[in-house]
C-alpha cells in the first residue's frame, strides 16, 4: 500500500524531464483499449504478450507519452464480481508488455477494473508501479482515483485525469473504499480547475457512451463540453469498441471513441479504430489520426496501422461520424490531422 501511494504522489518526479531553453514539440500518442485476458487467454499467453503490440511499436516508440484504457485489472487475486456478464482479469506478465511497447500511462476508470475487486485493484496497482506506468482514474479511494497523473516534458507540464461513467457504480471509489473515479460533473470541473493552475496541458480520459456503436449519446456530449469548459484541452473516449466522431469545442477537441487497440477478441463489430499523436507547441496544437485495422480475422490480435485505400476509407468514415460536430480531418500524403 505504501509504494502505491509514493507511486501516486510521486508521478511528476519519475517521468520528469529536464527544462528545454527552447519549446520543443511535444507527442503524445492515445490509443484505444487493452484487454489481453479472457477465453482467448491461453493463445495470448502462447504466442507471447508482446506479440499483439509489434504491428504499431514504432509509431508508439516516437512519443513523449503513449496512453492506453487498460480494460481489465491485472492480478492473480480478488474476488469475482458475478452481477456483470464479462469479468477480465490479465496475467502479471501484460504490465511487462505494456510497458515494452512504450506504454507509460494507462487509464483504469473503466467498467472492468474491479471485475476482481479492491484486492485485484490494488495488486494491479502494484505490478503497473513495478513496471513503471503511471495510472489515472482508479485507487485504493474516491480522493486518490481522482487524482491527476503530471509529467513534465520538454519543459510544458501536461496533466492527466481519468473518469467513468458506466455502469456498475459499485465500482466507483469511496471515500474508503477502492474503486474507479466517477465522471459526475462536480468532481470533473473541480479536478480539472486544480490541474488547470499547475499544468500547461490538460488531457481527460472518459469512459462512457453505448458499446458497439457509433453514435455518440448527448450525455457524452454534454460531459465533454463541461470538461472543456473547465480548462480541458483534449478528451479522450473509451468503451463503445468502435470508433466515434471528433467535435472541436471552445479551443479544445473530443475524440469521442477511439476503438478496440490490442483487444482479445473476434468481434465483427470492432474491425478499425484509431491512433491519436497528439502534437503541442506554444503556437501549433494537431492531432494526426492513424488509422487501424483490428479485426481478428485479418489480423489477429495485432492492430495494424493502415495507409492507401484501406486508410482512407476509415478517414471517410470518421470524417462522416464527425459531420454532426461540423469537424473535418485533413488528408496530406497518406497524413491525416486536425488542428485545434
Amino acid at each position: 500500500m505504501k509504494s502505491i501511494i509514493a507511486h501516486i504522489l510521486m508521478t511528476a518526479a519519475l517521468f520528469s524531464q529536464p527544462i528545454c531553453l527552447h519549446a520543443e514539440e511535444i507527442v503524445i500518442t492515445a490509443v484505444g483499449d487493452i484487454m489481453l485476458a479472457g477465453r482467448w487467454a491461453p493463445i495470448l499467453r502462447k504466442i507471447g504478450y508482446d506479440h499483439p503490440f509489434d504491428g504499431v511499436r514504432k509509431e508508439l516508440a516516437g512519443s513523449d507519452i503513449n496512453l492506453a484504457n487498460l480494460e481489465s485489472p491485472i492480478a492473480e487475486g480478488g474476488q469475482e464480481y458475478s452481477e456483470k456478464k464479462f469479468r477480465f482479469r490479465a496475467e502479471p506478465q501484460v504490465a511487462k508488455a505494456v510497458r515494452a511497447a512504450g506504454f507509460n500511462l494507462v487509464t483504469l476508470a473503466n467498467n472492468h477494473s474491479m471485475d476482481f475487486g479492491g484486492e485485484a485493484l490494488v495488486e494491479t496497482l502494484h505490478h503497473l508501479s513495478e513496471n513503471g506506468i503511471a495510472w489515472i482514474g482508479a485507487g485504493t479511494n474516491l480522493s486518490e482515483a481522482r487524482k491527476m497523473a503530471l509529467f513534465t516534458v520538454k519543459g510544458k507540464r501536461i496533466a492527466f485525469l481519468g473518469y467513468s461513467l458506466t455502469q456498475p457504480v459499485e465500482f466507483f471509489a469511496g471515500q474508503d473504499r477502492p474503486g474507479t473515479a466517477p465522471g459526475y460533473e462536480k468532481l470533473v470541473t473541480a479536478d480539472i480547475t486544480n490541474a488547470r493552475r499547475e499544468a500547461d496541458y490538460v488531457i481527460v480520459s472518459f469512459h462512457w457512451g453505448k458499446e458497439a456503436t457509433s453514435t455518440v449519446q448527448p450525455y457524452q456530449r454534454s460531459a465533454a463540453h463541461a470538461a472543456i469548459e473547465a480548462g480541458a484541452d483534449v478528451i479522450i473516449g473509451h468503451h463503445p469498441h468502435v470508433l466515434q466522431g471528433i467535435e472541436r469545442y471552445k479551443g479544445g477537441i473530443i475524440f469521442y471513441s477511439l476503438g478496440n487497440f490490442t483487444f482479445a477478441s473476434k468481434s465483427a463489430t470492432a474491425d478499425v479504430s484509431a491512433m491519436i499523436r497528439l502534437k503541442l507547441t506554444d503556437d501549433r496544437r494537431e492531432a494526426e489520426i492513424l488509422p487501424l485495422d483490428v479485426l481478428h480475422r485479418r489480423v489477429g490480435f495485432q492492430p495494424q496501422l493502415l495507409t492507401g485505400k484501406r486508410g482512407a476509407a476509415v478517414i471517410e468514415t470518421l470524417n462522416d461520424l464527425s459531420i454532426p460536430f461540423k469537424t473535418e480531418i485533413l488528408g496530406r500524403d497518406d497524413t491525416y490531422f486536425l488542428t485545434f
